[in-house]
């Protein structure tokens, strides 16, 4: 959807000193659909995931995403899905049928893109071959699986319900079924791992020939079980050991950083994220998504849903808990968070194409982080040094005074 720039209104953002211009192109669009449940939850983890019912209410929440989905309707209207992912919990838990439910009625409603993406989240302990095959006939055509590690004691730590053999057997199982593009999720830093140790599951994961690995360090995050009571963690010149050498292991087997935490073969990068990272849009159905929005008059809303599968799923609860439109103040900080997470950051027209502001509102901050060695000086991008990914929260800092 394309709108002539040169007659474009001015709007106001929170401040009524600073202008916004009308969007003259909006960005791709996407649709993130979260399935909340998981066999059980795991000690590190802080998603929006609940432990699963014997009796999953499938009928009943594919509905709930439908009517989630008819509210948002009318703010893309005319617009294309160029991908869609579903992320949770464990999304492997719902049937084909149930899925294919879910994405028939969503494509009568948003088209699809020609060579849209769907991704599917899944865990090994989740898989089963037919089911597998079934998923890829319904259109999905990219699987990220939950590996973590694919040594016993690491996964028993990390309270995973697979163990190492299915994990491999999942890689196979979704080549089998013709998956050609998959995602492998591999953590490190795990309590009492050696730099041998996640050289090793690096390794593991690279010979299963995944055509994306996501390779991310182990935090302790609140409200977690490992946040009340910590294990034992790699000291930190370990884990700068493990960063390093397992960089260097990917780069060697082809496989290209292209964000903090994701490598991929040649043009294999997720176009779900890659969207996400570029301040692109994206609709968010189930209980806990989270949305992004760009209206054509400059107006940029995030908006999150009802959090509890019981209240979403209650048809005297609303579906969204909630929205905000970006001020000026808030969008250069919302736009750099994401964008140089890439290590190659993004074009420096993209800030005023998918904000309204222009890059003046950017050049002091960007006076400071190039001073600092944190930002490049690079006119027409606008990326982070080596340095400015190791510490990105010291870079994003200078565009907040």
């Amino acid at each position: 959807m394309i709108h002539d720039s040169s007659a474009s209104p001015l709007i106001f953002g929170g401040d009524a000193q600073s202008p916004r211009a009308a969007l003259p192109v909006l960005p791709p669009l996407a649709l993130y659909i979260h399935i909340p449940w998981c066999v059980r939850k795991c000690p590190y983890c802080d998603f929006n995931s609940h432990t699963a019912s014997p009796v999953l209410p499938e009928e009943e929440y594919v509905d709930a995403l439908l009517a989630d989905l008819d509210q948002d309707l009318h703010a893309v209207y005319g617009r294309e899905l160029s991908s869609i992912f579903f992320g949770g919990g464990t999304p492997s838990l719902f049937s084909a049928e149930a899925l294919g439910r879910l994405l028939k009625g969503v494509e009568q409603r948003i088209p699809f893109a020609s060579d849209i993406e769907i991704t599917l989240e899944a865990n090994p302990g989740t898989f089963e071959q037919e089911k597998f095959v079934a998923y890829r006939a319904l259109g999905i055509n990219r699987l990220s699986i939950g590996i973590q590690s694919f040594q016993e004691e690491k996964l028993k730590a990390l309270g995973r319900i697979h163990n190492g053999d299915e994990a491999v057997r999942a890689a196979g199982m979704a080549r089998q079924a013709g998956f050609d593009n998959f995602n492998l999720d591999l953590m490190h830093g795990l309590p009492d791992q050696s730099l041998d140790d996640a050289l090793n599951d690096l390794r593991q994961a690279i010979a299963l020939k995944p055509t994306h690995l996501s390779w991310y360090q182990l935090t302790l995050e609140p409200n977690t079980v490992f946040w009340n009571q910590p294990p034992t963690l790699p000291e930190d010149d370990t884990l700068w050991d493990i960063q390093e050498a397992g960089q260097a292991l990917l780069a060697e087997h082809g496989y290209a950083q292209y964000e903090v935490s994701a490598y991929a073969q040649p043009g294999r990068p997720a176009r779900h994220n890659l969207n996400y990272w570029s301040f692109g849009d994206f609709i968010g159905i189930g209980a806990g998504a989270h949305g992004k929005l760009s209206h054509p008059d400059g107006r940029i809303v995030r908006t999150w849903k009802t959090r509890l599968p019981k209240d979403y799923l209650n048809p005297d609860k609303s579906f969204k808990a909630g929205e905000k439109a970006l001020t000026n103040e808030e969008l250069p900080f919302d736009f750099l968070m994401n964008a140089l997470r890439l290590t190659e950051g993004v074009e420096s027209r993209l800030y005023p194409e998918r904000t309204g502001l222009s890059l003046e509102s950017l050049a002091e901050g960007r006076r400071v982080a190039e001073q600092s060695g944190l930002l490049q000086v690079e006119p027409s991008r606008l990326a982070a040094t080596e340095r400015g990914q190791l510490f990105l929260n010291d870079l994003l800092q200078t565009f907040l005074s």
